[in-house]
């Protein structure tokens, strides 16, 4: 037998007094009908089966396909009727492996059209006052006209067999359409467009006093729903929260709106000449240089001027786009038009905005900045920017994506004063829409499936972009900021991995908690290298296809080298908490007098003490401190005379690392770091022993609330007093 060190032997000792606390605590909660579910156990129980189109590494499978859609659509905007009529021809390319009886089409505006179920689908109870418009709607059955009217469905100039099912319309094909074989149709339809201030959505229009409008057009056609081996058809109803599931495809769409009108849609302008002035177009030859401020293309005096007047004439205005997942448009008289390129590694980009006069100055000093930005900081850590483009629009209430165009709020008073909360929010907005470009424009996950593989995953790194932009406006903890809404009440908390429509407390759901969870990954557990270069195999594996949670939960393991499946259970498929605190603090002495204990080891386990040789031992007694014991061993180094054992304790359920904080009586601190995988064999303690030459005075865990720790009124030695109100939230809990 190999001699035992000191330390071996303290440790088996430890262990068993560990394992027989462990053993105790299992056999109450058995008693008491609980079962101990290992935290670290792997997810093969709720991961998807790996195949040969989703692989175990989380990366596409040699086998994967997904389908192809194009559109070459006419639009045309009735301003005087607020109707836009379209006229679309459709390609479907089955590029599965299957024979399709049928295509599923989204008919999203019939989620707000008279006979929709949406409203009663929602509990409501009455209101102590409404506006006259939603009185009469609520209450007098008034019917306002929105929905698509559908006017033909036809192939090869034949009526085509289909079925409305509310918002969606299933195809009935004439024969089932092969693999590697494509289908021909046409749709052609019209509905009447909302006002966004009264009626709400995603778009719609804005009115003004004077009569103008501005419209940002979304989800307005027709357009094919999702089909793949994972969901089958992704033909989910649209109830108006969770949002799209769609194709990659090519789009050629012409535009044809009042001929004042300046529009910007997604995709290359391909009519510069016949819709812009020449002074028009020799200023954006300029801002196709201007890579460190905007170009006005259209000024505010220009656009002023032009509001004024009324148009009897149109223009048509195309535009060209491939490989996009869906097409958006915003057109207006009032909107002043600015301009800037952007270098994305040697690949000139243009940012651009459109905002009437209502949104300066804010607008004009900052949005197409916070455009170049976003896709700076965004490619970084993801791929570098595909597109020639992304837009920023200003409307009043709005804040939503597509590709390569966002709708964004953010209003001055009409004074053109603002605060730093109008100018955080407008920001703040205008990064995230853009940055969806990357989720779920191009890393183009199921939406309407899992809203936090675009939500929250973008608003992960906007948090980076944001901190960029204006480090001290946005500066900001988001692993603490999450406590709040992760200690609240359990009842009204889902977890993340819940399909959109069922989720309570949406916001901090899709949104604020995965990306905090990502934060803490990047920060706390992996390290920015290690996650970095995870986060950026994920975007670059699945640019232009549809990933699914398990492709990302395994490539972010399979890229890193680490076992993360303990994180991802316990944040995303649970509504557990972090709360690690101390227990307890027992100071500990040198001694050359063994305890009594000790002796009747010794006795017990003579052979091997006699092969341990030399010994001295650690008492919690202070009165049998000898600090010379170690002296003649310690070879000239100072020998530490503050022994400290620690007992960490975990009342909640999610397990993190242990970040320590050690302050000594001279003033200075240390910092240590504990893994989460510290807790294996213990999910309710873990024991640390600290040592040091000079007396520690406090301990503090977290010290900079980087685990989302819900209760810190255990995390200091001494323990601090808290406040009346912490106090009675606490007591509230119990």
């Amino acid at each position: 037998m190999k001699k035992l060190s000191l330390l071996m032997f303290s440790l088996f000792f430890v262990s068993f007094a560990t394992i027989a606390q462990q053993k105790t605590t299992e056999k109450k909660k058995t008693q008491q009908g609980h079962t101990d579910e290992n935290k670290f156990r792997q997810m093969k129980d709720v991961f998807a089966t790996p195949n040969d189109q989703h692989t175990a590494s989380g990366a596409p499978g040699h086998q994967y396909s997904q389908q192809k859609v194009d559109y070459i659509m006419d639009i045309r905007l009735d301003e005087n009727a607020n109707k836009i009529y379209g006229d679309e021809n459709i390609t479907y390319h089955n590029n599965s492996k299957d024979h399709l009886e049928y295509l599923w089409v989204q008919l999203d505006q019939n989620m707000r059209a008279d006979d929709s179920k949406t409203p009663l689908a929602k509990s409501n109870s009455a209101a102590a006052f409404v506006t006259p418009d939603n009185f009469m709607s609520s209450y007098m059955g008034e019917k306002k006209g929105f929905g698509y009217n559908i006017t033909k469905v036809e192939s090869n100039g034949k009526p085509l067999s289909h079925t409305i099912n509310r918002t969606m319309m299933r195809i009935n094909l004439p024969q089932a359409l092969a693999p590697g074989k494509t289908f021909e149709f046409r749709i052609e339809w019209n509905y009447l467009i909302n006002d966004i201030n009264k009626d709400g959505g995603r778009s719609g229009l804005e009115s003004f006093p004077d009569g103008n409008k501005n419209y940002t057009i979304a989800q307005f056609f027709p357009r094919l729903a999702v089909y793949n081996n994972v969901e089958g058809w992704q033909n989910m109803q649209f109830w108006g929260r969770s949002e799209f599931a769609l194709e990659f495809g090519d789009y050629e769409v012409n535009l044809t709106v009042p001929a004042d009108h300046i529009v910007e849609a997604t995709g290359s302008l391909q009519n510069e000449k016949d819709v812009l002035s020449k002074t028009q177009r020799k200023r954006f030859e300029k801002a196709r240089k201007s890579f460190d401020k905007p170009v006005l293309i259209v000024t505010q005096k220009e656009a002023e001027k032009n509001e004024k007047g009324r148009a009897t004439g149109t223009k048509t205005w195309k535009f060209k786009a491939n490989k996009v997942r869906d097409f958006a448009f915003a057109t207006s008289r009032k909107y002043i038009w600015d301009a800037m390129a952007v270098n994305i590694n040697g690949k000139t980009v243009m940012a651009t905005s459109l905002y009437p006069k209502e949104g300066n100055p804010l607008w004009e000093e900052h949005s197409t900045r916070a455009v170049a930005t976003t896709l700076i900081e965004y490619s970084k850590l993801t791929f570098d920017y595909p597109y020639p483009k992304a837009v920023s629009v200003h409307s009043e209430r709005q804040g939503m994506e597509y590709p390569m165009i966002c709708f964004n709020f953010g209003r001055p008073n009409e004074d053109g004063t603002y605060s730093d909360r109008t100018k955080k929010g407008m920001l703040g907005v205008i990064i995230h829409e853009v940055g969806h470009n990357f989720f779920p424009m191009i890393v183009n996950s199921d939406e309407r499936q899992w809203t936090w593989m675009d939500e929250g995953l973008n608003s992960f790194v906007e948090i980076l972009a944001e901190d960029v932009y204006d480090p001290e406006l946005f500066a900001s903890n988001p692993a603490k900021n999450i406590t709040r809404y992760m200690g609240g009440d359990q009842a009204n908390i889902s977890p993340i991995m819940s399909q959109g429509d069922y989720v309570k407390q949406f916001g901090p759901n899709a949104y604020s908690k995965p990306a905090a969870g990502l934060y803490i990954l990047r920060k706390t557990i992996m390290g920015p290298e290690l996650f970095d270069h995870a986060f950026r195999t994920y975007s670059q594996r699945w640019m232009f296809k549809h990933p699914t949670p398990e492709d990302f939960f395994r490539t972010m393991q399979d890229a890193s080298g680490m076992d993360l499946d303990w994180f991802f259970r316990g944040w995303f498929y649970t509504t557990d908490v972090t709360d690690i605190g101390i227990k307890a603090v027992k100071p500990l002495y040198l001694t050359d007098k063994p305890s009594e204990r000790v002796t009747k080891l010794k006795e017990q386990y003579k052979q091997y003490f006699d092969n341990l040789g030399d010994l001295v031992y650690i008492t919690d007694k202070k009165e049998d401190a000898n600090a010379n014991a170690m002296n003649k061993y310690a070879n000239g180094k100072e020998v530490p005379a503050y022994i400290y054992s620690v007992e960490f304790e975990k009342p909640g359920g999610l397990v993190m690392p242990i970040i320590v904080e050690l302050t000594y009586a001279d003033g200075t601190t240390k910092r240590e770091t504990f893994p989460a995988q510290i807790w294996m064999r213990s999910d309710t303690t873990a024991r640390r022993v600290f040592s040091s030459t000079k007396e520690i005075t406090s301990i503090v865990v977290d010290p900079d609330f980087e685990t989302a720790d819900v209760d810190t009124s255990n995390n200091s030695w001494p323990k601090k007093e808290g406040n009346k109100f912490e106090d009675f939230k606490k007591k509230q809990k119990n």
